[in-house]
């Protein structure tokens, strides 16, 4: 097992690391706060309705059956809104995702669009990842779902994407652990290093796309779940209780792709555990202690049994050998900084975000 790397990581005075303070600096750009909550809430509705009276749709809603987005659907059809769930289906999907789905939009009665992305491509590029020996492996997939968010919310005139990320669950990572959902220039000089195919029908952006959806098309990605006390649990039960959801046995385990590549491939070639800031986040909002996050750690990333099912379904279909993992297990773990990318650029961007936010000028 090779070390995992932060390069970045540092502690002050009091023991505290810069990720954690990090969160506390952004938090009041990122949440709504108590006092203001109910009201900026009621007015991001009435924005929302107002922005397509004629059309079919007023918002997208991104879906893969997990909790985050399931109840972000939940929530839209709770206020009224008039959602068009999309799905990206990469050909990872566990049946348990599918019938998530399928069971919360029929409740809810919201129509889905889903794309079905085309798997001899993705799984070269997904290959590609896996052999650049860097942690970012979920990058094919969470590139094409933005991709397709943007094309979908510009073909059809909505205005506003409903997004599950949000600050209270997933704002603390480490930044060479994960980069580059953004950086089409990133994704595509990595699958030209490892893999001899071209990418035809991928689902994806450049910056200067971006530009154009941001500021000419004026689509807002909104993380809704920043405008609202979002617990973690207390959105289980209400998915459970109204809509018969069920529960994964992870975060992001509605993939098998994602608990495979986070569950065993991380940790085996990297040490990196990702729930050590998924709960780091939990702790800062309060919904778990200390000791309760540590017992979780004591435990496998998730069951022994089907990690082992798991490795040999994704070799299968990814069509590569036990000893080609191997070999990419034992290669030199890199970063993203080692390959051609537009960090500099994306940086700009976050930080023109995090402005526009602290003046209310910009979606949470």
């Amino acid at each position: 097992m090779n070390n995992s790397i932060d390069v970045n990581i540092e502690f002050d005075e009091h023991g505290i690391c810069n990720h954690c303070n990090s969160f506390d600096q952004k938090k009041s750009i990122r949440l709504v706060s108590d006092e203001d909550r109910e009201l900026a809430f009621s007015n991001l509705i009435s924005k929302i309705k107002k922005s397509n009276t004629k059309g079919k749709y007023n918002c997208i809603v991104g879906v893969s059956g997990g909790v985050d987005s399931s109840y972000v659907a939940y929530l839209a059809k709770k206020n009224g809104l008039r959602p068009l769930c999309i799905h990206l289906d990469n050909g990872w999907n566990s049946e348990l995702a599918v019938d998530n789905i399928q069971k919360i939009l029929t409740k809810l009665d919201i129509p889905l669009y889903t794309h079905v992305i085309d798997w001899n491509e993705f799984r070269k590029l997904q290959l590609s990842f896996l052999k650049s020996g860097t942690p970012d492996g979920e990058i094919p997939s969470d590139h094409a779902i933005q991709a397709t968010l943007w094309q979908e919310a510009s073909k059809r005139g909505i205005k506003y994407i409903l997004s599950g990320m949000n600050f209270s669950t997933e704002s603390i990572a480490v930044e060479t652990n994960a980069y580059g959902h953004y950086d089409w220039k990133y994704i595509k000089s990595v699958h030209k290093l490892f893999e001899d195919s071209t990418l035809k029908t991928y689902p994806r952006f450049s910056l200067l796309k971006l530009f154009y959806y941001t500021f000419i098309k004026n689509i807002r990605i909104v993380g809704i779940l920043n405008y609202i006390n979002y617990s973690k649990d207390e959105a289980v039960e209400t998915l459970k209780n109204e809509l018969g959801w069920r529960s994964y046995s992870g975060k992001h385990h509605e993939s098998v792709y994602t608990r495979f590549f986070q569950g065993y491939f991380l940790p085996k070639k990297f040490n990196i555990d990702k729930r050590i800031g998924h709960l780091s986040d939990l702790i800062k909002t309060n919904q778990i202690s200390k000791d309760e996050a540590r017992k979780v750690l004591l435990e496998p990333t998730y069951d022994l049994q089907l990690q082992a099912d798991d490795k040999e379904f994704a070799l299968k279909k990814l069509k590569i050998s036990e000893k080609e993992f191997d070999e990419i297990i034992n290669s030199k773990n890199r970063t993203f900084r080692e390959y051609p990318n537009n960090y500099g650029f994306g940086k700009i961007a976050k930080k023109t975000a995090d402005f526009l936010r602290g003046l209310n000028l910009y979606p949470k």
